[in-house]
């Protein structure tokens, strides 16, 4: 059962504060130039404010855009193998949308399918959620149409709504509770607070049921797909900003002496993604690009990981230079015949 609490806003410098001397390492929202990313902070005040949402997700801090999985050199005896030094501290992750905290599950389930992601774990396994309710919205919004809302609590440790001059605290899991724990000092019962009324309004776009229901009888219809797909240019910039897209590559980096073996994000948008070493390619076009990439989100993952890979956080939509809307595109889908 999920315990409510209330906060004074003006206490989130004593939490921080806590928070660190408990030895936790603080990521939130922070302005890197034009972009927003999740970057380490030491106070509320490096934290950036009147966001919608981040350009980047959090999700780099579990999976990083580029790791070293091992060393490998050359010895007297062979090849000798190093494995790479385990270095993550537990961390908060604070000031994230409840969208961006659903996307975990996603994650989760994909690093724990067939086996266990060992490098992904040792960090995930170190990572709280301090959350925060969206009290605004934009057009490219649509979390209410994949199963969330801007007051979701699925996900987060801890989620605080912003009423007045105050924060509800929501303490959701376990580790919720640990990190209340912490700070208890500083919250105080949340009697008479009216969470629905200070919510962003998130219009449902699509009705996922149908969505999921004609998505697979679509497969073969390279008229939508074409259509969709015109304007694509294969950037990658969708998969670079989504917190569920998983796609990755593993290359060695060498010398005849020794070198590492790398992992780092891919996208199934890229036109070498599918590349065989013969020549062939299985998705040639970037029509069957962009089916493979919907029909993985709302078919494929719902399926096979019971969990959906999109969390309706609208950030392929907003970084798309050629203004490519996901929501627009599966609303066509939901509503097209079969």
């Amino acid at each position: 059962m999920i315990e409510q609490k209330r906060m004074s806003t003006t206490s989130l410098e004593a939490l921080f504060q806590r928070y660190k001397t408990a030895g936790w390492w603080i990521l939130a929202p922070r302005a890197e130039g034009d972009i927003t990313t999740f970057g380490e902070v030491d106070s509320p005040g490096d934290v950036a404010a009147g966001l919608i949402q981040t350009t980047l997700s959090p999700k780099s801090a579990v999976l990083p855009i580029w790791e070293e999985l091992f060393r490998f050199r050359r010895g007297e005896s062979g090849i000798e193998v190093v494995e790479a030094a385990e270095s993550s501290v537990p961390t908060i992750i604070f000031g994230l949308r409840p969208c961006d905290a659903r996307a975990f599950a996603a994650l989760d389930a994909v690093f724990t399918w067939d086996s266990q992601d060992e490098p992904y774990l040792a960090r995930r396994n170190k990572v709280a959620f301090v959350s925060i309710a969206c009290n605004q919205a934009d057009d490219y919004c649509f979390c209410t149409s994949t199963g969330g809302g801007p007051g979701d609590t699925a996900g987060s440790d801890l989620l605080l709504t912003g009423v007045g001059d105050e924060y509800l605290v929501e303490v959701v899991t376990e580790r919720g509770v640990e990190l209340a724990g912490i700070a208890g000092e500083l919250f105080g019962p949340a009697e008479g607070m009216d969470k629905a009324a200070h919510l962003a309004s998130v219009p449902v776009r699509f009705d996922l049921d149908r969505l999921r229901q004609v998505l697979p009888k679509t497969f073969d219809r390279e008229e939508l797909w074409i259509d969709q797909s015109l304007r694509c240019l294969g950037c990658g910039a969708c998969a670079y900003v989504c917190p569920t897209c998983v796609c990755f590559d593993i290359q060695d980096e060498a010398t005849r002496h020794g070198g590492a073996r790398v992992r780092c994000w891919d996208s199934c948008g890229f036109s070498l993604f599918t590349l065989h070493t013969s020549g062939h390619n299985p998705r040639e076009v970037q029509s069957h690009r962009w089916r493979q990439r919907v029909m993985h989100k709302f078919a494929y993952m719902p399926e096979r990981l019971q969990v959906l890979g999109c969390v309706g956080c609208g950030r392929c939509s907003r970084a798309c230079p050629v203004d490519m809307n996901l929501a627009e595109h599966l609303a066509v889908i939901a509503e097209s015949g079969e």
